[in-house]
């Protein structure tokens, strides 16, 4: 006969309130994921707007997150200030950002040591609870306390009929304990955080800050303005084709976007586009649930690595939250990985994204290494000896060949050119690019159009004395560095030359 489920001895192994407490402060949350998970709460609870203020007063300094959703009785709040207070398996509603019943808590505690949690329904009390780590280490049990911070009658309800109050105190881990009000430093770095903090609200929530009747979240007083990765708004950025995957038969849809190339945007537009990141960071597939960024750019453990000309390709992927599981969504919803089932689609889509995003960002200035069409003249040319890699002059390139011609000094001229291919300054090279890849100068950019002149007319000259035609020429120029990133110049210039010798 089975056991039934009184048959069954056991003991009652409660965790140890002022132990638990202080572990539960390691989740690995930073300041700015930990306020984010409060307005998931805000944003479930069908907030409209949200207040996140900073207030500065050295080690008593505080923070408030308020919104006017639609609030709490007392028995809610309670079941909210519970740590677990969610079982993760059961069905939620297709809104609802949360999972464990944990968020509120653990992100609280990762970033101070009081939560004083304030509500209010429409034509209801406010309700006020309270947990102070320092008031649990002391008494060793789980008392959640009903009345809260002395900061609560700063902020108010004045003016919204319903919503929730946050108030964080005792920031131990955002404010040195010992830092004082007139200590510049600690408040610039305070400071520097809200900043911080402010970004990423605007990155992780940007598609509710967007569209019609949108969120508002207002930091310090000041509306927060959306930051799209994908800069839908540029019309040089390209959406390639969108793709529905399937787990568990539940849709999943996935939005590959190639952005801009630096020089087709403005300067502003391309630091925005940067993120909080820089461009090379930001690469890769972006994971939201029900609209709210989980991933901020990464390749998932597909293989793929974060690389210079890969930095154009950024893939959205919109999952429902009845998927959590098959993700591994983590407590702090800044991690995921994707179902074994679907891994080698994204890689696949990963890969023609990537290759796509490295041919705009090498289309400015055509690197070297290339197996394109033969006609193409390249000054420099790629070598390969003993598993080494070099770069060579081009012996045949028309401006070279004319100097060896008319140069009664050949072999002083072939040693000037063997010294500037021994003495390339490639880690110089290396280093800038990796460190400032958009600030490198293009072949004549921002030169006075006499420096271009003279090459085209001596490049005009060389192919002249090697028999070609001036309809030959024009080809040849069009296919040869740098002349055809200047199309229009050299088909002007060649015409001109035309009419001047008929």
């Amino acid at each position: 006969m089975a056991e039934t489920q009184s048959d069954i001895e056991y003991d009652i192994a409660e965790p140890k309130a002022d132990s638990l407490i202080h572990s539960i402060r390691s989740f690995g949350y930073d300041l700015a994921t930990a306020l984010a998970d409060l307005i998931d709460n805000s944003i479930t609870a069908r907030a409209k707007n949200v207040w996140v203020n900073f207030f500065w007063d050295g080690a008593f300094s505080w923070i408030s997150i308020k919104d006017d959703g639609i609030g709490m009785t007392q028995e809610e709040l309670v079941k909210a200030m519970i740590l677990g207070s969610k079982n993760p398996l059961l069905p939620r509603p297709a809104n609802d950002l949360g999972r464990f019943g944990l968020g509120l808590k653990t992100a609280t505690f990762s970033q101070c040591k009081q939560l004083t949690v304030a509500s209010k329904m429409k034509e209801r009390d406010i309700s006020v609870r309270c947990w102070d780590l320092d008031y649990i280490s002391n008494c060793g049990q789980w008392r959640l306390l009903k009345k809260g911070s002395n900061n609560l009658e700063s902020e108010s309800f004045e003016g919204i009929e319903q919503g929730t109050l946050v108030v964080w105190d005792k920031l131990d881990r955002v404010v040195d304990e010992e830092a004082v009000v007139d200590d510049d430093r600690a408040h610039d770095h305070f400071l520097e955080k809200a900043a911080l903090v402010k970004k990423h609200l605007a990155m992780v929530f940007h598609r509710y800050l967007e569209g019609p009747n949108p969120l508002k979240i207002w930091f310090n007083g000041k509306l927060v303005s959306p930051w799209n990765p994908f800069l839908i708004d540029q019309k040089a950025t390209e959406l390639l084709t969108v793709e529905p995957l399937f787990v568990n038969g539940k849709r999943i849809e996935v939005r590959p976007y190639i952005l801009p190339h630096h020089s087709k945007i403005s300067q502003e537009d391309h630091l925005n586009g940067a993120g909080t990141k820089g461009w090379n960071a930001h690469q890769g597939f972006y994971v939201y649930r029900n609209k709210r960024m989980l991933v901020a750019g990464d390749w998932l453990g597909l293989g793929f690595q974060m690389e210079e000309h890969y930095k154009l390709a950024r893939i959205q992927i919109d999952i429902p939250n009845s998927l959590d599981q098959e993700w591994s969504i983590d407590v702090k919803k800044s991690k995921a990985r994707p179902p074994q089932n679907i891994r080698q689609d994204l890689k696949r889509i990963a890969k023609l994204t990537r290759e796509r995003a490295s041919n705009i960002y090498r289309h400015r200035g055509k690197v070297v290494s290339r197996t394109t069409s033969t006609e193409f003249i390249y000054l420099w040319k790629q070598s390969l000896k003993h598993g080494k890699v070099s770069y060579k002059i081009n012996r045949e390139h028309p401006l070279i060949r004319e100097c060896s011609k008319s140069n009664n000094e050949n072999q002083v001229l072939e040693s000037l050119l063997r010294m500037l291919e021994e003495t390339i300054p490639i880690p110089m090279i290396l280093l800038n690019y990796s460190e400032q890849s958009d600030n490198i100068k293009g072949p004549f950019e921002d030169e006075p159009p006499k420096e271009l002149n003279a090459a085209l007319e001596n490049s005009i000259k060389a192919l002249l004395n090697q028999g070609l035609t001036i309809n030959d020429i024009k080809k040849r120029l069009l296919a040869m560095e740098p002349f055809d990133l200047y199309k229009e110049y050299v088909i002007a210039r060649c015409e001109e030359f035309e009419e001047e010798n008929t």
